[in-house]
């Protein structure tokens, strides 16, 4: 009874998220094309192409940076199959499209709709698919079971409180769980919560976020921009969500060091313009990244030229870090970083990119979607959490002042980070071992 609630209900649903698609689209013009991927008409591959077709879902750029080094080892283990990497999000599509070029084939993933599914299904034939962390949709895993097509929960991580929520829907959501050919969790109670849930042959492999590293030539970017700001104390506020940057702004306030410099990055990239006219309205200098280094090639080239990059005006408070793909280089020009999405209850974003480049971090109290990196990283000494702007603007400042512990917190994130590596080539063992050889 709850599948056919269920199927019906996204008939009704789909126009609507058609309509929401063209709103969106008037700030992100990407949501109004290839709508038709999102009902399964995409032009799939060739009758004749018989190689092996590893199919990845990661739904926007976050799950598309985390299955980069995935990807990269399934190309090297398997350069005889083809993969296919599908998104939900025009931005995560246009990440997956700057990190892997024409390595890999993409579409969108259609909507949860059983004809749609099949259709998409039928067009790729998939040997096999890989959704990432928590990707649980009944009609495709329904659909995958159906089409013999292995349909595997990657690096799956399942909160205390998306588990009460699962829990609650009894032998429905088992049958859905179930429907899983394999579940490879990132922690021992990620898999104990999934197999309460009725997953089955359940591993735990370890998250693949530790094994994401920034390029050297994105290092390099950002030390070149931070040799052009100076020797001001330098903190960034990554992967920012609506509501917050407000809160952020607060705490650059409660901060009280004058020669301060905040890097305040966005998640969404139609909300640049929008942050900008906060930072304005509160009074602040503002300098977009856009205007201040504009071409990625010069910046690089910083670091052993002189004139390079363009020196940073004392009287900016802020630098708007409008652009797509650099994150890791805006780390390497910080002393420290606030990862965004924690200040509200959004869950949190990922702390393990800023451990890797040895920077300490700050996170909020919200943090439901990364309990377990986030409590294994203030264990380690690698990052502080805090409970609100005035808390957030106290740790910097306290921090500033002590460049010692600034610097022992740096050393125990890089550690931290280096210490959990692995999950990647678990992970890749456990899947060649499911991909057909070649016809």
């Amino acid at each position: 009874m709850l599948r056919a609630i269920y199927n019906a209900l996204w008939w009704i649903v789909a126009p609507v998220a058609v309509l929401r698609l063209m709103i969106r689209s008037r700030k992100e013009r990407g949501y109004r094309e290839h709508i038709g991927e999102r009902f399964g008409y995409s032009r799939g591959r060739l009758p004749e192409d018989n190689a092996p077709l590893i199919w990845v879902h990661a739904v926007s750029v976050g799950e598309t940076r985390a299955a980069q080094p995935l990807i990269d080892a399934l190309i090297k283990a398997r350069p005889d199959a083809r993969i296919l990497l599908t998104h939900m999000t025009p931005s995560g599509r246009a990440t997956g499209e700057q990190i892997f070029g024409d390595r890999v084939l993409r579409c969108y993933l259609p909507y949860d709709m059983p004809h749609a599914v099949r259709r998409f299904l039928r067009a790729w034939r998939p040997s096999l698919g890989l959704v990432m962390e928590t990707e649980v949709w009944p009609t495709l895993i329904d659909e995958c079971r159906r089409a013999d097509v292995p349909l595997i929960l990657t690096n799956a991580r399942m909160s205390a409180r998306s588990f009460r929520r699962a829990a609650k829907f009894g032998n429905a959501t088992k049958d859905v769980f179930g429907g899983f050919a394999r579940v490879l969790a990132q922690s021992p109670s990620d898999a104990e919560r999934l197999t309460s849930l009725g997953a089955r042959n359940v591993a735990v492999l370890g998250n693949l976020k530790f094994d994401m590293s920034t390029p050297p030539e994105l290092a390099a970017r950002g030390h070149a921009w931070r040799a052009a700001i100076g020797t001001r104390p330098v903190w960034v506020a990554a992967s920012t969500r609506e509501g917050e940057e407000e809160l952020v702004l607060q705490a650059f306030a409660a901060l009280g060091v004058d020669d301060a410099l905040l890097i305040l990055v966005p998640r969404h990239p139609q909300r640049f313009n929008e942050v900008a006219a906060l930072v304005e309205k509160a009074g602040l200098r503002l300098e977009r990244r856009s205007n201040w280094a504009p071409d990625a090639k010069m910046a690089s080239a910083a670091v052993t030229a002189d004139g390079g990059v363009p020196a940073l005006p004392a009287g900016v408070k802020v630098l708007l870090g409008d652009s797509m793909g650099e994150l890791g280089a805006y780390y390497a020009a910080s002393d420290l970083a606030f990862i965004g999405g924690s200040l509200l209850p959004l869950g949190g974003q990922n702390l393990i990119e800023a451990c890797a480049v040895g920077v300490p971090v700050l996170i909020g109290p919200h943090v439901f979607n990364f309990t377990q990196a986030t409590a294994d990283a203030v264990a380690a000494g690698a990052a502080v959490q805090v409970q609100d702007p005035a808390d957030l603007g106290r740790a910097l400042r306290e921090l500033f002042s002590d460049k010692a512990r600034r610097l022992a917190m740096g050393g125990a994130a890089s550690a931290f980070a280096a210490r959990h590596r692995g999950a990647t080539a678990r992970t890749v063992d456990v899947l060649m071992a499911m991909v057909p050889e070649s016809e």
